[in-house]
């Protein structure tokens, strides 16, 4: 008796230490403190693992190294850019970007987002589109490809994107992939075997250093990249499997949105593969080369620019730019996530602007991929009905898309949810749209997908069973550490 309570005093000690860590040393925000703070004593020890996999703090971190990137020219732009906005004199190729002028400055200034007007953007929302595109893009590749993904499957997409690469290798094409450690867990080294002995590269992000075992668990590098030859961009949500082509009986008919782009704002995407490869990769860093950042012939006018964030960044980038996108509202404001789960100052931003007569239209999925996830979007969905706006079930399928539309004038498309992991855990990049040309397709697309979505009426919400709200409190709960 004496030892057990030796043992469980000392138990006592170590929750009280690692709740004094929680607290004082990582400084984080009081929800996501509360929510260690639960998990910390009601699972004693065990809570402490799971802090240890799930609750780094890398914002001390220097993950990313920018020394060769001056070389490129994208840092004396952005000085040139920062300059002119300060004077007042900054020129913009139409109204969208003009009248946002202000977003445009947040993003210079807090992210080193260049601003591009140059560009041509093709919009994709169904994947046996966007994968028959970009192997045809592959297929014309002449010099280079750089390929970056959450998820590669090794299923029949996965195979056919790699028996491509490796043909491009084999001709010469320097090819590089790289995936995230978590999502595409499933792969082998035999998957990547003829790639490599062809001349690609690939990399891991984030890899487990010891078996079973990774202290980065929870940090996961979420962006789906590609770059061809510096001229042709794609970015948004689709990963590589068979579920993306509607072929998974799970999920149905898989709707996401993704962008093909052409333009300078290439160079901002292949400026973030190249950090983030360099930060996987140990021996193959890829340096300043001329045909990385070639010059590109206008082919469009929509204004752009390329945000990145994670949890190494002192600001929430992507976030911070929804939010002053939503406070800019006037008329209207379309939202696509598979998941809602926003933090207080998002979701107020939103709940104000419904309040203040801002027709606000939110789209989910019916069904779940992620329960606990898909609870906590209910208990706040349910709120954003009291304030009167519009939420729609799609019913034809599984919505994956992570689109934001303002007044059908600015856009956001791109990696990020609507949710707390997006915003400080997750590696994210997201095109912020400037041009009301596209911004209005992708409101049509918005109307489009009503035809196979249910209006979710506040009536309809509150004669949820007992069940379902408590699994709502308790997902909500922990959201912030979902």
């Amino acid at each position: 008796m004496h030892v057990t309570s030796i043992i469980l005093g000392l138990v006592i000690v170590l929750n009280i230490l690692f709740a004094i860590v929680v607290v004082f040393k990582e400084r984080r925000d009081a929800a996501s403190t509360w929510a260690w703070l639960l998990v910390l004593f009601f699972i004693p020890i065990l809570g402490f693992a799971l802090y240890l996999l799930f609750a780094q703090n890398l914002k001390s971190v220097r993950l990313f190294h920018w020394d060769d990137l001056q070389k490129t020219g994208i840092e004396k732009v952005l000085l040139s850019q920062m300059d002119s906005m300060y004077r007042g004199d900054f020129s913009f190729a139409n109204r969208a970007a003009q009248d946002n002028r202000d977003l445009i400055h947040m993003q210079l200034n807090e992210n080193q987002a260049i601003f591009t007007d140059d560009n041509k953007v093709e919009i994709f929302t169904d994947g046996r589109d966007k994968f028959q595109r970009l192997f045809q893009d592959i297929e014309e590749a002449k010099e280079y490809i750089h390929i970056q993904y959450y998820i590669i499957r090794r299923d029949q997409l996965g195979k056919s994107l790699m028996a491509l690469l490796t043909k491009k290798a084999r001709e010469g094409v320097k090819v590089r992939v790289l995936y995230d450690q978590l999502g595409s867990r499933k792969l082998t080294k035999g998957f990547f075997k003829a790639f490599r002995e062809a001349g690609g590269e690939a990399e891991a992000f984030f890899p487990s250093k010891l078996r079973f075992i990774n202290l980065r668990l929870n940090y996961r590098n979420h962006r789906k990249l590609v770059i061809i030859d510096g001229d042709i961009g794609y970015v948004g949500g689709f990963n590589v499997g068979d579920e993306y082509l509607g072929l998974n009986s799970r999920f149905g008919y898989w709707r996401d949105t993704h962008l093909r782009i052409q333009g300078e704002a290439v160079y901002a995407m292949q400026v973030r593969f190249i950090l983030d490869w360099n930060q996987a990769s140990h021996h193959h860093d890829i340096v300043y080369e001329p045909n990385l950042f070639p010059k590109i012939n206008s082919p469009g006018n929509v204004g752009i620019q390329i945000v990145t964030s994670g949890p190494d960044s002192e600001y929430e980038h992507i976030k911070n730019g929804y939010i002053k996108m939503i406070t800019s509202a006037k008329r209207s404001i379309y939202i696509q996530t598979p998941y809602f789960i926003p933090d207080a100052s998002l979701f107020d931003a939103l709940r104000i602007a419904s309040l203040s007569g801002v027709k606000v239209h939110l789209m989910i999925p019916d069904k779940p991929d992620h329960p606990f996830v898909y609870w906590a979007t209910w208990s706040y969905i349910g709120e954003m009905l009291q304030t009167g706006a519009n939420v729609y079930l799609y019913n034809n399928g599984f919505i994956h898309a992570k689109t934001i539309i303002i007044d059908e004038k600015i856009s956001s498309v791109g990696t990020a949810n609507i949710d707390v992991r997006s915003f400080r855990l997750n590696f994210e990049v997201n095109a912020f749209l400037y041009d009301e040309l596209l911004s209005r397709r992708l409101t049509e697309i918005f109307h489009h997908d009503l035809r196979v979505s249910s209006l979710l009426t506040l009536e309809e919400y509150e004669k949820r069973s007992r069940w379902i709200k408590f699994k709502e409190s308790i997902s909500r709960l922990l959201s912030p550490i979902l």
